[in-house]
């Protein structure tokens, strides 16, 4: 049985969906309905968003052919094991533009949450969440924006892309779906195995490992090889000396780009 949530789109059963046509943000209304209790699979879709946000607060262009959509998810653990979902969403997005694409796209992902064709982003992932007194989620919540139809110049720092502009053909509410079931598989397997069966499935479609990318911090960057992702989501980088440093915040740069 799918849910339909009255839209005509097709889902697990795992999912509720609240279909829009316009809306400030879908991570907002998520937001709204995690602090209602309403349970987790609350997923929010919208064609168009007028206020919707990236990393860092930075404004997410949000016309309408694209696809914006926010889920609400209640998982038992911290807040750090909770953060490194992020990983888990980006593999369920590459599988799915995956299936849509010519065979021969060059499709990646970077860390920590872009997904990337040809070295350009087509996709982006935001997670907000509420911890408790010790630490543990009440709620979390992951937008997702994937550019169908159009794009953006740049992205955070990066040339944009679309599905369109690389040849898929995808409609919205074909998209969505096929989100959202790999992320519920995804998901399951977590829940059962733990942050290392996601790690080995995000390392091997990862972009520029074994690679020298840029990492930039707020005040200062640094130049290293990108060797290897650790069970904590930190990019483990090889520095010129032969030493090894963890990157846990930042944004990360490959040295062609």
């Amino acid at each position: 049985m799918m849910n339909t949530g009255g839209s005509g789109v097709s889902l697990p059963p795992f999912f509720d969906l609240s279909a829009f046509s316009t809306i400030g943000s879908t991570n907002e209304e998520a937001r709204r309905l995690a602090d209602l209790e309403r349970g987790e699979g609350q997923l929010v879709w919208s064609l168009k968003q007028t206020h919707g946000v990236g990393r860092r607060g930075r404004q997410w262009n949000s016309p309408s052919g694209n696809l914006y959509c926010s889920l609400l998810l209640r998982p038992n653990c911290d807040a750090a094991e909770g953060a490194k979902l992020s990983f888990l969403v980006a593999v369920a997005m590459y599988d799915t533009l995956q299936q849509i694409l010519p065979e021969t796209t060059p499709l990646a992902l970077k860390w920590p949450n872009d997904v990337l064709i040809s070295g350009k982003k087509v996709a982006g992932i935001l997670l907000e969440s509420k911890s408790n007194n010790k630490n543990q989620l009440e709620w979390l919540i992951v937008g997702t924006g994937v550019n169908v139809a159009s794009f953006p110049a740049v992205t955070d720092g990066l040339a944009a892309t679309s599905i369109t502009q690389a040849g898929g053909d995808a409609k919205l509410e074909g998209l969505l779906c096929s989100y959202a079931t790999h992320f519920l598989a995804l998901y399951q397997l977590w829940q059962k195995q733990g942050f290392s069966s996601i790690r080995e499935k995000w390392l091997a479609r990862a972009s520029g490992v074994g690679s020298e990318v840029t990492v930039k911090l707020a005040n200062n960057q640094f130049v290293g090889t990108f060797t290897d992702m650790d069970e904590t989501g930190a990019l483990v980088l090889t520095m010129q000396d032969g030493s090894t440093k963890l990157v846990t915040a930042g944004e990360v740069f490959f040295q062609n780009t």
